[in-house]
C-alpha cells in the first residue's frame, strides 16, 4: 500500500520511518520543508537498535503525493489540521482512508465538516508511541510503544480490514472504538498539560521571572494531580450524555493504575519516557518565563480542552474546574 504521512514533527519522523522500515508499504511524506529531508531515515529504537528506512517521495505539494495514497495519516498539531485537510481534499481518491495519529486535537470534528461523507476517516485515541527528533529529516528516536492502540473509524465500508492494516503497520494490537467521540474526547494531553501548567503558573503575570526551569513530570505535585482528577471527573460526567461505551475512555486513575492523588503524582513522576522533559519556558533577562508559543499552550487549550468545554456547554454539563483552567489559558 501507499502510505502518505502528513507532517514533519516528532511523530511524523518516527511514524514514517517505522512504517517504511517494515518493508511492506511505500511511504511518502508531505512536509513544508522537503529540502531538509533525506530519503534514508534512521529510527533509534528503545532497545538501542537502529531501523533504516527508505522514504519513496518527499514533497511540499499535495497534488504530487496524495492522489497515489491508500492511507493518509496526519501527524500534525491541532492548528494545522484544518489547513492540511483543505489542501489535500481536491487530490483524495474515493478509496483513500484519511486519519490522524491522535484525535484529541479536533481531527474528527474538522474532517467530518470538510471532507465528503463517503471518505473513510480514522483516528487514534492516543499516540502510538513517544517520539523525538534527533536530527531533522535524518534521524529520530522511538522512546516506547503503547501496549494497545484504540482507533475510531467513521464512514468506513470495511472497518475490520482497516483496523488490521493499522495494527500491522504499527506492530501494536489495535481495538476498534464505537465512534469518533471515544477517540476525540481524551483525558490525555488536553487535560494533562493544562492541569500542570495551571499548577505551575496560575499566579504568573508579566514581570514575574522564575529562577529555574522545573521538570514537567518528575516534579509533578499533588496539587496538579488533584486538579487533573477533578477535570477528568467533569469529562466523565459529559461522557454520560454522549453515545460512548462505558470504559472506552478510562479514568486517569485507571489509566495510570493509581488509587488517588498521592498515587497519581508518584506515578507521573516515575514514568521513564517522561523523564527529563522540562516545563515549557523561555530564557529572559534574570531567569525564565512561561513559553506561551509552546504547543502545550497553543494546542492543548484551543485544540483540546476547548472541544470538551464546548460539548459540555451544549449538553448543560457543569465543568467548573475545566472552565477555570480554560479561562486562565485564554487570558494568557
Amino acid at each position: 500500500m501507499n502510505i502518505c504521512i502528513c507532517g514533519g514533527g516528532n511523530l511524523g519522523h518516527v511514524t514514517a520511518g517505522y512504517i517504511a522500515a517494515g518493508g511492506h508499504h511505500e511511504v511518502s511524506i508531505l512536509t513544508r520543508s522537503p529540502e531538509r529531508w533525506s530519503h534514508e531515515l534512521h529510527i533509534e529504537m528503545p532497545d538501542g537498535s537502529m531501523l533504516k528506512s527508505n522514504i519513496s517521495q518527499i514533497s511540499a505539494e499535495a497534488r504530487k503525493i496524495i492522489g497515489r495514497a491508500d492511507i493518509v495519516l496526519l501527524c500534525l498539531p491541532g492548528y494545522a489540521i484544518r489547513p492540511m485537510l483543505s489542501d489535500i481534499k481536491p487530490h483524495l481518491q474515493p478509496h483513500t482512508a484519511v486519519g490522524s495519529v491522535v484525535s484529541s486535537t479536533g481531527f474528527f470534528f474538522q474532517a467530518l465538516e470538510l471532507l465528503p461523507e463517503t471518505q473513510t476517516l480514522f483516528g487514534f485515541q492516543r499516540v502510538p508511541y513517544i517520539s523525538r527528533i534527533v536530527e531533522y529529516g535524518q534521524r529520530a528516536r522511538l522512546m516506547g510503544f503503547k501496549e494497545r492502540l484504540y482507533v475510531a473509524v467513521e464512514h468506513g465500508n470495511n472497518e475490520e480490514v482497516l483496523r488490521k492494516t493499522l495494527e500491522d503497520m504499527l506492530s501494536t494490537p489495535t481495538t476498534l472504538l464505537k465512534n469518533h467521540y471515544e477517540a476525540s474526547l481524551s483525558n490525555s494531553n488536553p487535560l494533562l498539560h493544562p492541569a500542570r501548567l495551571y499548577n505551575l503558573w496560575s499566579d504568573w503575570h508579566e514581570g514575574i521571572v522564575y529562577p529555574r526551569v522545573p521538570l514537567f513530570y518528575e516534579e509533578w505535585t499533588e496539587e496538579a494531580a488533584q486538579l487533573y482528577i477533578d477535570m477528568d471527573q467533569e469529562l466523565h460526567e459529559l461522557l454520560k450524555h454522549l453515545p460512548v461505551t462505558p470504559g472506552s475512555i478510562p479514568t486517569v486513575l485507571d489509566y495510570y493504575e493509581s488509587t488517588g492523588i498521592p498515587s497519581l503524582a508518584r506515578k507521573l513522576r516515575s514514568i521513564e519516557a517522561f523523564k527529563g522533559i522540562e516545563a515549557p519556558m523561555k530564557a529572559v533577562e534574570g531567569g525564565y518565563i512561561p513559553d506561551l508559543k509552546s504547543r502545550y499552550f497553543t494546542e492543548d487549550f484551543a485544540y483540546g480542552l476547548s472541544f470538551v468545554q464546548q460539548l459540555a456547554r451544549r449538553y448543560s454539563v457543569a465543568t467548573p474546574q475545566i472552565d477555570r483552567v480554560m479561562a486562565w489559558g485564554q487570558s494568557l
